[in-house]
């Protein structure tokens, strides 16, 4: 009986090996795709709708709760048919910014903190997660999340957050928006590329203030501001002004609410849809 020595044996190299493996593994799929047993899957495409389905995001319960405000806001939601969700500021962080648009929200109440720059431009929403260089690498080398402090003496002193910078909005937000209702409570909310970044991401009204703005005249403001555009269904335009008539400019700051885009000024909530405007035409 010859034996070959081991110097003489074909040496398998691993590429050969790798391929040997794949083949394997193909015929195992396509075996078991040929399956008669297996039933017949169909995919079929249903649009999203507009949804009577609510947050409040209320960031600012962890400087300046206010129970009376979420409370009332609460109620007039409801009163108009949606469906209400909660969240503390400590539920506020990087993935749930990330996954704010997955829920299906068809009007969002933005109770938070904003980091205004020069010029009074809101740069980032706040979350409550402390920051830290290590975590969400990518997102902070292109800028998508920064540090941001409630005051300079804190930056310095390293006590800071993670902010959400408009291009995460658009970059790092699962999911779209579909014809959702944006009120930002927030400083300089309503003249920053935050604006833009969320009608980007399929919001179609968005309202905020064109600067500073004290936490006990944005409660007061926005409170009118549901009860007109909510219960007496008033277009954004007109309960934006209305507001304006009864409650004045930020009494510090004189900074004023604002509505985007311009458009949406006519849109008044539809109890069948999605927020329509006078004319009926979308």
């Amino acid at each position: 009986m010859i034996r070959k020595s081991k110097s003489s044996r074909r040496r398998i190299s691993v590429k050969e090996r790798l391929a040997g493996g794949f083949a394997a593994l193909l015929l195992i799929l396509t075996s078991y795709s040929a399956s008669p047993h297996l039933p017949e899957v169909t995919y079929v495409y249903v649009p999203p709708i507009f949804q009577f389905k609510a947050a409040i995001v209320d960031e600012l319960s962890l400087t300046c709760p206010n129970q009376t405000f979420v409370e009332t806001a609460t109620n007039f939601l409801e009163q108009a048919g949606f469906s209400v969700e909660y969240y503390r500021g400590e539920d506020v962080t990087v993935p749930f910014y990330k996954n704010l648009a997955v829920h299906g929200y068809g009007l969002i109440i933005l109770r938070v903190h904003t980091a205004v720059g020069r010029g009074g431009y809101a740069l980032s929403l706040f979350t409550s997660e402390p920051f830290d260089i290590n975590k969400y690498p990518y997102q902070i080398l292109t800028e998508q999340v920064t540090g941001v402090a409630y005051s300079m003496e804190d930056y310095e002193k390293g006590v800071k957050y993670f902010g959400i910078n408009p291009n995460f909005i658009t970059q790092s937000m699962r999911g779209r928006f579909w014809n959702t209702i944006i009120i930002n409570m927030g400083c300089a909310s309503g003249k920053s590329l935050i604006t833009e970044a969320f009608i980007q991401k399929g919001a179609k009204v968005y309202i905020g203030w064109n600067d500073y703005v004290l936490a006990s005249h944005t409660d007061l403001a926005t409170t009118h501001l549901l009860r007109h555009f909510l219960i007496e269904k008033l277009t954004a335009k007109d309960s934006v002004q209305q507001t304006f008539k009864e409650v004045g400019a930020d009494p510090a700051y004189k900074s004023l609410l604002l509505y985007y885009p311009l458009e949406a000024g006519e849109y008044v909530l539809n109890q069948s849809s999605s927020p329509k405007p006078k004319n009926g035409n979308d």
